[in-house]
């Protein structure tokens, strides 16, 4: 099945040499190109700069550097004083065009001292393709880079400013087109259209056609993980949804919750015949009835599952037979995969289809740059970039979220992408400061009205 129009290609180096080498008459033809993108960062550097007079070009020996070169005659030619140099002090704006997407690893001494200069500058810097230290196929940053305000990429985006680090450095993204062929690409940008394959509830839809879901945690001192799940799976539009709680939590969730049904860890099983998908782990706890829990589950459940929170603690991986989701941060997956959470953070892409591989199932790694893997599959990211969300609780959200586009028939891998994107905009919409779990909560109908 293909994917939808809601992705967005992201480029890795080789997929962008591809479509270079797919362009009519190349590499004979490379100079078109290179005067194409040359004279768009300087179209771009002026859009955003219009007032900036004095520009220090920063020119690498590749052809990110003969673009920086056609980007200052550029400048010029617009009446501007533009230099090709790495004395950047002075400059109004500092055009970046040090290394293009062929860069990997940790820039040597020169270079590194280059980019610093650019760094400590003050002044606004214009990233040509992408900041010169970001791996343009993953991210990663083994050393120096740059820390861009704009960056001019061509053809595509580059998967390395979509993700962590990388994201960071890139400031904002303009795409130009230099007159190259759309190409296959293992990895895609998920657009907000992506909520368009959410079913809507139909005149002929019942509680449990809509969506039945059930989540089971809420643990002794921590039942507002299930109750915020609960809510989320309803304001998510599901239909029908329950939530399974050991007894010493049952009256505490019976005064906290109106409309799910609620019950013990005991009829857990009974109530997942009626569920379209299930989620465990909101406040579920580590003792070994939780484990024995998510182990059943895992065993004998047919439908969706998705696995949040302590039920990833000390997950092996297993011959399932549910469809399952796994909704990890960077520790709880470093965890998993016997990594540190700042080796996550360092290699977000990596460690998310590692995840994928190794479980044989979707991994949703949290993040800015939330990243959906599955195995075989293309790898989505979701630009998510909602500060809101550093926030306790919203994890607890996102679960409920998940569930009810499962329970809606949405496919794992899409259902994972779609959900993660109206939890970030339904975080954008919440207060700038002070926002909690509850208001993301209450933010999601008004995303798709």
């Amino acid at each position: 099945m293909p994917d939808p129009p809601a992705l967005q290609p992201l480029y890795t180096a080789e997929e962008m040499r591809a479509a270079e080498e797919r362009y009519p008459g190349f590499p004979g033809s490379a100079p078109e190109l290179m005067e194409r993108a040359g004279t768009a960062v300087a179209r771009e550097t002026l859009r955003a700069f219009p007032d900036a007079r004095r520009f220090a070009v920063v020119c690498g020996g590749g052809a990110n550097g003969g673009d920086g070169r056609i980007a200052a005659r550029a400048l010029r030619e617009a009446g501007r004083d533009a230099v090709e140099t790495t004395a950047v002090e002075q400059a109004d704006v500092i055009v970046d065009a040090l290394f293009g997407t062929g860069f990997k690893g940790e820039p040597r001494a020169e270079a590194a001292a280059a980019i610093e200069r650019i760094n400590a500058a003050g002044v606004p810097v214009v990233a040509v393709d992408l900041p010169s230290g970001v791996d343009g196929s993953t991210g990663e940053i083994a050393g120096a880079a740059v820390r861009a305000d704009l960056t001019v990429t061509f053809h595509g985006c580059k998967l390395g400013v979509a993700v962590a680090p990388g994201r960071f450095q890139a400031g904002e993204v303009v795409i130009v087109d230099i007159g190259l062929e759309e190409g296959e690409t293992a990895a895609a940008l998920v657009l907000p259209e992506i909520l368009e394959l959410v079913p809507r509830k139909r005149a002929s839809d019942n509680k449990y056609s809509a969506g039945s879901v059930l989540i089971v945690g809420g643990a002794a001192g921590m039942t507002g993980a299930v109750c915020l799940a609960a809510e989320a799976a309803f304001r998510a539009d599901a239909g029908y949804v329950a939530v399974a709680v050991p007894e010493a939590s049952l009256a505490i969730v019976e005064t906290k919750l109106l409309e799910p049904v609620k019950l013990t860890w005991a009829g857990a099983f009974e109530a997942a015949e009626r569920a379209g998908a299930v989620a465990l782990g909101p406040g579920l706890g580590r003792t070994p009835e939780s484990k024995s829990l998510v182990a059943r589950a895992l065993a004998e459940l047919e439908q969706p599952v998705v696995l949040d929170a302590d039920a990833l603690h000390e997950l092996e991986p297993g011959d399932w037979r549910a469809p399952v989701v796994l909704t990890p941060h960077a520790g709880e997956l470093g965890r998993l995969l016997g990594e540190t959470s700042a080796w996550v953070d360092a290699h977000r892409l990596e460690a998310a289809r590692r995840a994928a591989e190794r479980f044989g199932c979707v991994c949703l790694l949290k993040g800015a740059d939330t990243i959906v893997a599955s195995p075989g599959e293309r790898t989505l990211v979701c630009p998510v970039d909602a500060p809101a969300l550093a926030t306790a609780g919203t994890g607890d959200v996102l679960t409920g979220i998940l569930a009810a586009y499962l329970a809606k028939g949405l496919e794992p891998r899409l259902a994972a992408a779609a959900a993660a994107t109206i939890h970030g905009l339904a975080a954008r919409a919440t207060p700038a400061t002070g926002a909690i779990a509850s208001d993301v909560v209450a933010a999601l109908p008004s995303i798709r009205d």
